[in-house]
């Protein structure tokens, strides 16, 4: 092949092509941060000032400080939030240079354990809908349903009957071994 040839056949490869063996980054994926104690916040918001696409799940629960009671939100799963990246060994060190954060979970950068886009998902759709959501003991096993109206209509996991027409619906996040119920009527419920 002559070097006009070679030139032009250099010119047609791809930035990725010429980067260097396990440089490049993979697909966007969820990721667990684990923080240090109450500093959730602190860590989502300087990620989120470096540009990090951040899921910290909340839900409202009654404080009472001096003699006052009122309703504040706090991290669903404490000590957690999650990242949506696609990450290289450079967003990994950014990641990890934040203030207050211990650890994304996984054994090393290159391989990190994500968390499935369905329960991220699940819990995204749980904030939006604004519905009361309560901790709840893990539960990985059970009668798996899809719910078929209402504002969670097609959101699926863990059916927790109370009575005949009562249940809760038990989302959960495998990675950190955490639940969280949601209180749903079982008559908008089907087996999946």
């Amino acid at each position: 092949m002559s070097s006009a040839a070679q030139i032009l056949d250099l010119e047609h490869l791809t930035s990725d092509a010429l980067a260097p063996v396990g440089s490049k980054a993979g697909p966007k994926k969820w990721y667990a941060v684990w923080t240090k104690s109450h500093c959730e916040q602190i860590v989502h918001d300087q990620l989120a000032a470096k540009g990090f696409e951040l899921f910290l799940p909340e839900i409202d629960v009654w404080s009472s400080r001096a003699g006052t009671r009122r309703l504040i939100s706090t991290p669903m799963f404490p000590g957690y939030l999650f990242v949506h990246h696609e990450m290289d060994k450079t967003g990994y060190l950014e990641l990890v240079k934040t203030r207050g954060l211990v650890k994304v979970l996984g054994e090393q950068w290159d391989r990190l354990h994500a968390v499935p886009d369905a329960e991220i998902g699940a819990l995204q759709r749980v904030q939006t809908a604004r519905v009361p959501v309560m901790p709840h003991s893990f539960l990985q096993e059970g009668r798996r349903v899809r719910i078929t109206r209402g504002p969670l209509a097609d959101l699926e996991g863990i059916l927790v009957q109370s009575n005949p027409n009562k249940g809760l619906l038990i989302l959960s996040v495998t990675l950190l071994q955490r639940s969280v119920a949601v209180a749903v009527d079982c008559t908008h419920v089907v087996l999946v």
